[in-house]
């Protein structure tokens, strides 16, 4: 302190409340001023501790030889020039507004000059510089030992917490890292974020380069991309470009993307059945078992091929690590549930996953669309809706194109299922448009299917055709796998069905018939088209009928199985075998009607009356059936169309039916006036319900 300064007035400036002039002055210039007043040593020895150096410890070459030298007072005589000025605290850490100053009125090149001979007692002392380095290269610091902490720490960050990795890739950019020999490292950061585009510019960039560095990874976040954007054929390409000879722990991943665009003698190449691990580790097990998993999908008799994958998804829950992936194993394992009729495994499988966080950021909406499908199928349509909106909220970048196709599959599937008419064909318009932007491919069979039956229900069949021919393409390259195959040639069956077209159905039908002998689900299925046939065309045994919807409801697929019973109660010749069938639909789909239900595809006039005949008693003296009082003493309780239907569980639909049937035979005019004769209808006797 100077002797024309008192503590007063330095308190003065660090505490602007406590100026005598009761106004708050710049402390910044104020304090540069005071500074300046101090001697060079004292302003030297701060700007060392502002910079990061320490008490008790080394401080600068050149402070040190000065105070060794006797040029100036020893450290001690400075600290206590620096306490009594208000400048120290007694920890040793410049106050704020000093060290604010300090820094901003050093020369930068001196700052620098000053961070980097404290990084080489970093180094010297072999101390790592953790959050340190950080402030240094944000603060403009360019030295390659910053950096190259950077990109270490960012590599330790990488497989666990891809944002934090991004950040420190970034930081190590600032501080003199080379671009091109982390872009592979930033694009698989950004890919398993979800970021894609930031990812695509990354991987472009690096792999145009004549020997680009890093090549493999930057090949697996290629392939990712690919994929994520729907485009698997450009996935497998990207590994052919690459070579047999440079995949190493790469070659299932080649293989999950050659096999899904049909190139099976090519995945066998690339990655063999019996091709062992890269290494011991959890991680390149995982990835073996996931290479062959899907290759033992295509067997005859696929059986072991879900608990590979299982196995692998369990392995990757394990190791945490997000890794780019054409698709993860748990995803690959939840298709195969799908497909061979077990949704309730698909579902466990693919929620354990998203827990686990397998995959990263990237992966987390694909597993909840696909807990969704595995809800929709058990007929849990408002858990396949929670499921939707966990997946549209799981990541902060928008649905990549794949994902965003199964979101409109699973719409209209859902609207199908619900039967309104209104809001299938608004589903089916979204789902038009998302098709545009994705392309066939093995894993994508189930929507495309879904799509295939609702075209055929809407009469648009000629908008998917083209992409129908591809999928049937695809299928026969890998010589029509019956797990990947069946469920395909069942949605076919039923598009045939609803469009009346016996032509179209006899491939998929004699397709179901002969992968009967390997596969237990095909058996069911192809009982089930053989059921749909006769009872369409009016000539099937009703326990024959009763045989097959309960057959789907055990293969996971009870809305389906209700469908068929419910048709078959519609056009069943006896009352007793109408009651058996819908009591078999209503076991199967207890929250819809039994056969009136207009999500069952068939228009309402068809099944209604067969309804009506087999649901309770034709019309008394009163004019209403026993099942029309029990709507009528809703109506009169102010129940709305959804209403009714949980109270008695039958769909909205069919409650408006009933309510309109009772309006025209009791001859109502208006809601007022049927309200007036439903009361009358019912008499005294059978007053509404409170």
């Amino acid at each position: 302190m100077t002797g024309h300064e008192t503590r007063e007035q330095v308190q003065g400036f660090l505490h602007p409340k406590l100026n005598h002039q009761g106004q708050s002055p710049h402390v910044a210039e104020q304090m540069a001023r005071q500074l300046k007043g101090e001697n060079a040593a004292v302003r030297e020895l701060l700007l060392a501790l502002s910079v990061g150096f320490v008490l008790p410890g080394p401080l600068p070459a050149d402070l040190q030889r000065k105070i060794d030298g006797g040029e100036v007072e020893s450290v001690d005589a400075l600290v206590e020039r620096a306490e009594s000025a208000g400048l120290l605290s007694p920890d040793g850490s410049v106050v704020g507004p000093a060290q604010h100053a300090l820094l901003n009125a050093a020369p930068t090149t001196r700052v620098h000059s000053l961070q980097r001979e404290l990084v080489t007692l970093y180094v010297e002392d072999r101390q790592p510089l953790g959050d340190f380095a950080r402030e240094l290269a944000r603060g403009g610091l360019a030295d390659p030992r910053v950096a190259s902490e950077l990109e270490h720490a960012g590599d330790k960050a990488l497989e666990h917490d891809p944002a934090l990795a991004a950040q420190l890739y970034d930081e190590a950019l600032l501080a003199g890292a080379d671009e091109m020999a982390t872009a592979a490292r930033r694009a698989q950061a950004a890919v398993a974020d979800g970021d894609l585009d930031t990812a695509t510019r990354m991987i472009d960039t690096l792999l145009v380069c004549p020997d680009p560095p890093d090549v493999r990874r930057g090949v697996d976040v290629a392939s990712a991309v690919w994929a994520q954007r729907g485009m698997l054929d450009r996935s497998a390409d990207a590994y052919t470009w690459l070579g047999a000879p440079r995949l190493g722990p790469s070659a299932p991943l080649a293989a999950v993307a050659a096999i899904g665009c049909g190139n099976r003698s090519g995945a066998e190449s690339l990655f063999p059945a019996n091709a062992p691990p890269a290494s011991p580790t959890l991680l390149a097990v995982a990835l073996a078992q996931t290479g062959k998993g899907i290759l033992e999908s295509l067997a005859k008799d696929p059986q072991q091929a879900l608990p590979l994958l299982i196995h692998a998804s369990d392995m990757l829950n394990a190791t945490g690590a997000a890794i780019p992936l054409p698709d993860t194993p748990a995803a690959l394992a939840g298709l195969i549930a799908l497909h061979s009729g077990e949704p309730h495994l698909a579902e466990t499988v693919c929620r354990s996953a998203a827990a686990a966080g397998q995959g990263g950021n990237a992966a987390k909406p694909r597993l909840f669309l696909l807990q969704a499908w595995s809800a929709m199928q058990q007929d849990k349509l408002e858990d396949a809706r929670l499921a939707i909106n966990e997946a549209s909220k799981a990541n902060h970048w928008p649905l990549v194109p794949r994902d965003e196709f199964l979101r409109a599959a699973l719409e209209v599937g859902l609207a199908r299922r619900n039967g309104e008419i209104a809001e299938l064909v608004m589903a089916w318009e979204r789902a038009r448009e998302a098709m545009l932007h994705t392309s066939v491919d093995l894993y994508s069979l189930l929507p495309w299917g879904e799509l295939m039956i609702t075209a055929a229900r809407l009469r648009e069949t000629r908008r998917v055709a083209h992409y129908l021919d591809e999928a049937l393409q695809l299928l026969g390259r890998l010589d029509n796998p019956p797990l990947w195959a069946v469920p395909f040639h069942w949605a076919a069956v039923q598009a045939a069905l609803l469009g009346e077209s016996p032509s179209d159905l006899a491939p998929h039908a004699t397709a179901l018939a002969r992968a009967a002998q390997h596969s237990h689900l095909a058996a069911v299925l192809a009982a089930a088209g053989k059921a749909w046939v006769s009872v369409l065309a009016g000539r099937a045994l009703p326990a024959d009928a009763e045989a097959a919807a309960r057959g789907l409801g055990r293969v996971g697929m009870p809305w389906e199985g209700a469908r068929l019973a419910g048709h078959a109660a519609a056009h069943a010749a006896e009352r007793k075998d109408m009651v058996r069938l819908l009591s078999c639909a209503r076991d199967l789909h207890p929250q819809g009607s039994s056969a009136g239900n207009g999500a069952s595809g068939v228009p309402e006039s068809r099944s209604a009356p067969a309804a009506d005949a087999a649901s309770g008693t034709q019309p008394d003296d009163s004019g209403l059936s026993e099942r029309e009082k029990e709507v009528a003493r809703l109506v009169l309780e102010g129940k709305t169309y959804r209403e009714i239907g949980e109270a008695i569980y039958i769909s909205p639909r069919t409650a408006e039916h009933h309510i309109a049937r009772m309006r025209r035979r009791l001859g109502a005019e208006n809601r007022s006036d049927l309200l007036a004769r439903l009361r009358m209808a019912l008499g005294p006797e059978d007053p509404p319900q409170e």
